[in-house]
């Protein structure tokens, strides 16, 4: 039996693939812009009256086979558009100094302050150092030799080109160059690789520890570890103490307590967007950011993890 991947609310560079392949069936006319709406969700319908009844206008794993001619995204891809779109980032998205971290760009918002920004981009800058220089329009050499000074000098410069007074973007010419950046082929697949092994890898490694054996699981485990950093002492601590009280064998009971768990133990100014965010996941249709999320709509649901 088929099953549901993606449908109207969804968003990210898994709908802008699907997008771009209902363009060149022309049935698709609108900008690319990785947004599930209506019009993506009409020209589902119309590939599907053409090529695969019945027309639900929701992307379910023939209709995605039978559009891209390839293998429905694997889970690490689902769960990466998934968090991505809760971090509110792309692959090409760079924000300020607003939280200290110097400059956050890519994927899962990837920072300065850690090393991954300079890492990321000094990699593609020895595999492909044309392309960069191509993106950086002028600003190559001076990137290059910021992302190799000392630490300080360069939270620095990250704070200098944030603006003021909140700092939550950065100025020009640099926007445009960060998102020019995330634009290359190179620069995708290494974002998407440190994203693997840096938060996906360690995140099946908690899975596996609290026996979350389905996506949804599997989806909540890299989601913490992405904005949360993993679960630490306290969250560990405090989900002990739940477990007792669990119905035998409902992972779903399981989910929940762990989001809860996590989110009472963030910091105060983010503890009820992060449980909202969290039970979204764990439960998989909940309220979160203000509106009504279904997690069947973004590929993700209560079926056993394939890794």
């Amino acid at each position: 039996m088929s099953r549901s991947l993606f449908a109207r609310g969804s968003r990210g560079w898994l709908v802008g693939r699907i997008q771009s392949a209902l363009s060149q069936q022309r049935l698709y006319t609108a900008p690319i812009d990785d947004d599930y709406g209506g019009l993506t969700e009409r020209a589902v319908t119309a590939f599907q009256q053409a090529h695969h009844p019945p027309p639900t206008g929701r992307v379910d794993d023939l209709t995605w086979t039978a559009l891209l001619n390839e293998p429905i995204p694997s889970l690490f891809h689902r769960c990466l558009q998934l968090t991505s779109y809760f971090e509110g980032h792309g692959f090409t998205r760079a924000a300020g100094n607003w939280d200290a971290a110097g400059l956050t760009w890519g994927i899962i918002g990837f920072t300065l302050k850690f090393g991954k920004v300079q890492e990321i981009i000094l990699e593609a800058a020895q595999r492909d150092p044309i392309a960069v220089r191509s993106a950086l329009v002028g600003l190559n050499d001076e990137l290059l030799r910021i992302l190799r000074a000392p630490l300080p000098d360069q939270m620095a410069w990250a704070d200098g080109i944030s603006n003021s007074p909140k700092k939550h973007t950065i100025c020009e010419p640099w926007h445009s160059a960060f998102a020019r950046l995330g634009e290359l082929d190179v620069i995708r697949a290494i974002q998407l690789r440190r994203a693997y092994e840096d938060y996906f890898v360690p995140a099946l490694a908690t899975a596996r520890k609290y026996r979350l054996a389905s996506e949804q699981g599997m989806a909540l485990c890299f989601d913490i570890h992405v904005q949360n950093g993993g679960i630490d002492r306290d969250d560990a601590a405090a989900i002990a103490v739940g477990l007792p009280a669990l119905p035998p064998n409902n992972e779903q009971a399981l989910r929940v307590l762990i989001a809860n768990s996590v989110a009472n133990n963030a910091r105060p100014a983010f503890r009820e967007d992060t449980r909202s965010r969290k039970l979204a996941i764990a439960s998989g249709s909940s309220i979160a950011r203000g509106a009504r999320f279904s997690l069947d709509a973004w590929g993700l649901g209560d079926f056993p993890a394939s890794v």
